[in-house]
């Protein structure tokens, strides 16, 4: 499965809008220099660049792709995570007036050009652990279908490449794992455990303590990772 491929359609998929609902093309792109001080009016106006005539309080899927591009960022790059996070933004592929100006005013940023300086401070905050574990609990419900309780597998696998690509060395053994098992769906205690378990548990497992409060999930993909290397007590 193409990770980026799949985050990319969840971030900002092509929306089937009518031609009067259409993105404004008149937006600037942002290469003037921007002032120093925020300007709400500005942000608001930036903001309906990318809304539609019959939804101007709300960017949607369009927009957002829109929004990528002239960023300069692909929507699966992890800084638009961050944003997101930073907005509050309560479903992916959306962005509200509200949650815009919650975050934009944050970063005082009311111009493109501004955000771009802007994107360095987003990927630096994945750098801390308790922003990154704030992030990392963020973007379950963010990425979750909002009439359900629990991540679809596929979305989940997206986002944990997207979140623990670069940083646990058996997410894709955890993925096989996945993909072989009974499980079509991770529930939130599940999904935060899936964190836990990446920074406590060593490569070799040796330091995994099968009495702990881990969920059976995690139980049965240690189980089959031994079994995988031949490592299981199992007769």
């Amino acid at each position: 499965m193409d990770l980026g491929e799949d985050v990319s359609s969840m971030f900002g998929k092509r929306s089937k809008t009518s031609s009067n609902s259409t993105v404004n093309r008149s937006r600037t792109k942002g290469m003037e220099e921007a002032p120093t001080s925020f300007n709400q009016k500005k942000c608001i106006a930036w903001f309906r660049q990318y809304s539609t005539s019959n939804n101007t309080d709300t960017i949607g899927p369009e927009g957002v792709e829109a929004f990528c591009r002239d960023l300069n960022v692909e929507p699966e790059n992890i800084a638009l995570l961050v944003l997101s996070w930073k907005m509050g933004a309560k479903q992916m592929g959306f962005f509200t007036l509200q949650e815009w100006l919650l975050g934009l005013t944050d970063l005082q940023c009311d111009s493109l050009a501004k955000l771009q300086g802007k994107l360095n401070y987003l990927h630096s905050l994945l750098l801390d652990s308790s922003h990154f574990k704030s992030i990392y609990r963020y973007a379950f419900d963010f990425s979750r279908d909002k009439d359900q309780r629990s991540l679809d597998v596929e979305t989940a696998k997206a986002m944990l490449g997207l979140l623990l690509g670069r940083q646990w060395s058996l997410l894709n053994s955890f993925f096989q794992f996945l993909d072989q098992s009974r499980y079509r769906v991770l529930n939130k205690d599940q999904w935060c455990n899936v964190l836990e378990f990446s920074r406590a548990v060593d490569i070799d497992l040796k330091n995994y303590d099968v009495d702990g409060a881990w969920p059976v999930m995690l139980d049965e993909f240690v189980e089959w990772l031994k079994v995988t290397r031949g490592e299981s007590n199992i007769q």
